[in-house]
């Protein structure tokens, strides 16, 4: 019997390469010869890079950047086995975490600058690899990718053709005059980029980086309208019509920045994950799936990791159950969307701390108590 095992982490308690294992040690307790295959996965946020590395025997590496605040931090990327690709999250270098719940306010966000990603940009590309997949899960920012062009070379100029030597922030867009490509890093333009995203929202307006997610990150409506305003100022200056591109406002704006100056294309997160491990090769004469994430609810339709394993299965009628630590509202509505079964892993009530510990041996015993029916049946 063939199980494939295609789960994503469950945050803060198990990365995706441990439930599988957790998974894996349920299915050998009811039958020891099954055949297991293991594919860690992610939707291009958090946990993005680890599933990669862990799934194609790549190498992780540090480096220290600037962080969204302008001080130091180690941020981590990823060379994939084929040497050829790397796999980068903006949220090593920009992410929110670096931002403390009681900083995150009006002035912080207009202030916070991709600069870092573009330095892991810059570290990646040392490696001579051909293409770069970034993940734009969990920003801090809303400089329209600003900082990031300015790291791998481009620059800015204002209306007086001053260059801007300042990091660039979301609060400080509105000053761009100009922009100059000539310094831009040389590999940029043979290198390839794949974004990670499921975010769909264009760069500006109602529905756009600074309405829909400045909020999030600590900003008041006047905060809001007036990063909106620059973001639509800076959109103008990088023309394209990049601004209303869906995804180009995926981490504040990240998506724009990387569609103006580098050779980017966006790409739902779970399904690139999943074209990058061949999971469709591996699922289509599987017996059984396995999938999961921390909390299952009516959001995982929307392109999270089990919703995109469910897919790729529906296709050959194989058989889909997913785990979770939780389950909320509106996971009926996953049964039509290729789900055969979704079973929560808690076993008795117990505080979050310990759940979250608990998380390897109750995926473990919830595995192992399904598979003891589906073997009862065979």
């Amino acid at each position: 019997m063939k199980f494939v095992l295609a789960p994503d982490s469950f945050k803060e308690s198990m990365t995706a390469k441990e439930v599988c294992q957790a998974m894996k040690n349920g299915i050998q307790k009811v039958i020891l010869n099954a055949q297991i295959f293991s594919i860690p996965m992610a939707d291009g946020g958090e946990g993005t890079t680890d599933s990669l590395i862990d799934t194609t025997n790549g190498k992780k590496y540090s480096v220290e950047v600037t962080g969204p605040l302008n001080n130091k931090v180690t941020a981590h990327y990823g060379i994939l086995g084929d040497n050829q690709t790397a796999i980068i999250e903006m949220a090593e270098a920009s992410g929110l975490s670096y931002v403390p719940k009681e900083k995150r306010t009006s002035e912080t966000i207009k202030k916070t600058t991709t600069f870092g990603t573009g330095e892991l940009i810059n570290a990646a590309l040392k490696h001579n690899v051909k293409r770069i997949i970034i993940g734009l899960g969990g920003s801090s920012t809303n400089d329209g990718g600003s900082g990031m062009a300015q790291a791998i070379g481009v620059k800015f100029f204002d209306q007086n053709n001053h260059e801007i030597n300042q990091k660039l922030s979301g609060g400080m867009l509105n000053r761009i005059s100009r922009i100059d490509l000539t310094n831009i890093n040389p590999q940029i333009k043979n290198t390839e980029f794949l974004i990670a995203s499921d975010v769909t929202n264009p760069l500006t307006g109602t529905n756009g980086a600074s309405y829909v997610f400045g909020p999030q990150k600590g900003a008041d409506q006047s905060a809001v309208k007036e990063l909106d305003e620059n973001l639509s100022h800076y959109g103008k200056i990088i023309g394209k019509n990049i601004a209303q591109i869906p995804g180009s406002g995926a981490a504040g704006g990240l998506g724009a920045g990387l569609l103006a100056f580098t050779n980017a294309t966006i790409h739902s997160g779970v399904n690139l994950i999943a074209q990058e491990t061949h999971l469709e090769e591996k699922i289509k004469d599987a017996d059984y799936v396995f999938t999961g994430e921390g909390g299952t609810d009516f959001q995982t339709k929307f392109g999270k990791t089990p919703y995109g394993v469910a897919q790729i299965a529906k296709k050959y009628n194989v058989p889909v159950i997913s785990l979770a630590g939780y389950l909320g509202q509106g996971i009926d509505q996953l049964y039509k969307e290729g789900f055969t079964a979704i079973f929560g892993i808690l076993d008795k009530a117990e505080n979050i701390n310990q759940a979250l510990k608990d998380g390897p041996k109750n995926v473990e015993r919830t595995t192992e108590n399904i598979v003891r029916l589906i073997n009862a049946k065979k």
